[in-house]
């Protein structure tokens, strides 16, 4: 048996799950959630309907050592949920100045356990361990979505402003909002 090794990206605790770095398993779970249309249409890289191998491949970019973002599964295995509960991650960004770290956080939760407060917990474990000892950490969210900004609020981020991303499952530009939360 072959056991895969992401370098630099720890495995982190939660309260009802773990945050673990991707695994070549984990690709039937997740096309299976992000087939849903809601769940792609409240992304802005998930497309719909999703095409043969996009689990896949992208699996295989979040296990790349070369990789710039670093993606998580929420994995309840261990306290009796499922294995792969959605995703959170950190893309790091370009430093403003030099010796200054940013990431942007993103996140998904898979809809059978949307309202379960899963989507915050990952937030809030993810900030706490902060593996990318990012000194500001940015979030976007769909305007249409309040649900996902609740979660970055009340995770302590500030309202920064108003922009729009183009969304592949939706085929168009969608207006968001953009937190920032200033790490210590």
């Amino acid at each position: 048996m072959k056991l895969d090794v992401i370098p630099n990206q720890p495995v982190i605790a939660a309260t009802r799950f773990i945050l673990r770095p991707l695994r070549r398993s984990d690709p039937g779970l997740l096309a299976m959630y992000t087939s849903d249309r809601r769940l792609a249409e409240g992304t802005s890289r998930i497309p719909h309907p999703l095409p043969p191998g996009t689990s896949e491949a992208f699996v295989a970019r979040a296990m790349a050592p070369s990789r710039h973002e670093d993606i998580w599964a929420l994995d309840g295995a261990e306290h009796g949920l499922a294995e792969v509960l959605g995703v959170i991650s950190l893309t790091r960004m370009e430093m403003a100045k030099p010796g200054i770290s940013q990431s942007e956080i993103g996140y998904w939760v898979a809809p059978a356990f949307w309202n379960a407060g899963f989507a915050s917990e990952a937030v809030k474990t993810l900030i706490a361990a902060n593996p990318h000892n990012a000194r500001s950490l940015f979030g976007r969210v769909f305007q249409d979505n309040p649900a996902s900004a609740r979660v970055l609020t009340n995770c302590g981020f500030q309202y920064l402003g108003d922009a729009e991303i183009f969304s592949v499952a939706r085929k168009a530009l969608v207006p968001t909002w953009t937190y920032i939360r200033q790490q210590g």
